[in-house]
């Protein structure tokens, strides 16, 4: 699938550091699958002991829905957990948009279709003040454009030329890409000498 712009509500998730810990706490990687991580995002910092709610965005009735992540400074950091953006994609986030990321954490991102995109500190600040005064604004994160819109605005991103390519050209689904090139994957496969039971 290709992934030229992410359209939807914002999420502001003020802060800088936020390792993957905290995105998604170490007790919920021994899932078999990843279906259900999303209930689990920031779950230790949404919810206190007795799994009561917390003042916590991701709680806030007013983002309820929202599908763009904005972040501040080395989002994602600490371990390479894969989990971390399966968690955040799960709970409904499609883009992220911060002032920078964790190299492994937005490489995990692309690898799912998540793109996770930088802008300038001031940029990101204005962002997230405007989606606190005005939580039902729609915003574009464009791959083409590289640019975020919303209200009147528009803001510079940045990504990765092998992310933006990935995402624009459908590549980042590797599972995707070998079913698409079975027929392919069966005929050279039949043809090595040593390969006398492939079906």
């Amino acid at each position: 699938m290709k992934i030229n712009s992410v359209s939807g509500r914002g999420l502001p998730l003020p802060g800088n550091d936020i390792d993957t810990d905290r995105i998604i706490p170490a007790r919920y990687l021994k899932c078999v699958t990843f279906d259900d991580l999303g209930q689990y995002a920031f779950y230790d910092v949404r919810f206190d002991e007795n799994d009561k709610p917390k003042d916590h965005p991701f709680n806030d009735p007013r983002y309820k829905g929202a599908s763009i992540l904005i972040v501040g400074r080395n989002f994602g950091c600490g371990s390479s957990r894969e989990h971390a953006p399966q968690s955040i994609k799960r709970f409904g986030i499609n883009a992220i948009v911060g002032v920078s990321f964790a190299e492994i954490f937005a490489d995990n991102c692309t690898a799912i279709g998540i793109p996770a995109v930088t802008a300038e500190q001031g940029d990101i600040d204005n962002l997230m003040n405007f989606v606190k005064d005005d939580p039902a604004c729609d915003m574009t994160v464009d791959l083409n454009k590289n640019e975020v819109a919303y209200g009147d605005f528009q803001i510079s991103i940045r990504l990765p030329e092998q992310s933006r390519s990935a995402l624009v050209n459908g590549s980042w689904d590797s599972t995707a890409e070998l079913l698409s090139a079975k027929d392919r994957i069966q005929e050279t496969a039949s043809k090595l000498p040593y390969n006398n039971n492939f079906s």
